[in-house]
C-alpha cells in the first residue's frame, strides 16, 4: 500500500510583533535579511521565481507561488523528500503584526521532518525577531 494519504500535517507559528508589516515583510523577502534569520537564498518576491535556500545540511528548492506585499508570501519547500508549502500571512494588530506561519504537506510518515520543522521554525523566529530589533 504505497498510495499517498490526503491526511498532511502542518506546523504553524504564529506571533505578535510589535513592528508594522512593512519592516516585517522586508526580512521575509529581501535576500540579506533571509541570510540572517533563515538560511543563504537568491530569493525574489515574484511569483513563478525559482529560489533555493542553503545551509551547511544541504538546501531547499523552492518557487515563488503568491506575494500580496505586506500581506501573504507563500513558496513551495522542497527538501529531502519533503514537498510543503510555506506560507507568511501579515495582519496589522493594535501592538503592530500578527504574523503567522504555516508550513503544510507533511505525509504522516515524514515525523523526522515535522519534528524536525516544528523545532526548526521557533529557531528562525526567535532569529527573525533579533533581526527586526536590530533594523530600522
Amino acid at each position: 500500500m504505497n498510495e499517498k494519504s490526503t491526511e498532511t500535517l502542518s506546523v504553524i507559528v504564529e506571533r505578535e510583533i510589535p513592528y508594522p508589516p512593512e519592516k516585517i515583510w522586508r526580512a521575509l523577502t529581501q535576500p540579506h535579511l533571509i541570510e540572517e534569520w533563515l538560511m543563504k537564498t537568491d530569493f525574489k518576491s515574484v511569483v513563478g521565481h525559482r529560489f533555493d535556500l542553503r545551509a551547511d545540511w544541504g538546501a531547499v528548492d523552492c518557487q515563488v507561488l503568491a506575494v500580496e506585499p505586506n500581506k501573504t508570501l507563500s513558496y513551495t519547500w522542497e527538501a529531502r523528500g519533503l514537498e510543503s508549502v510555506v506560507t507568511w500571512t501579515l495582519t496589522p494588530s493594535s501592538t503592530g503584526t500578527h504574523l503567522r506561519m504555516e508550513q503544510s504537506g507533511f505525509q504522516p510518515d515524514q515525523q523526522q521532518a515535522y519534528q524536525g520543522a516544528k523545532y526548526g521554525w521557533q529557531q528562525f523566529f526567535a532569529k527573525l525577531e533579533q533581526v527586526l530589533a536590530q533594523k530600522d
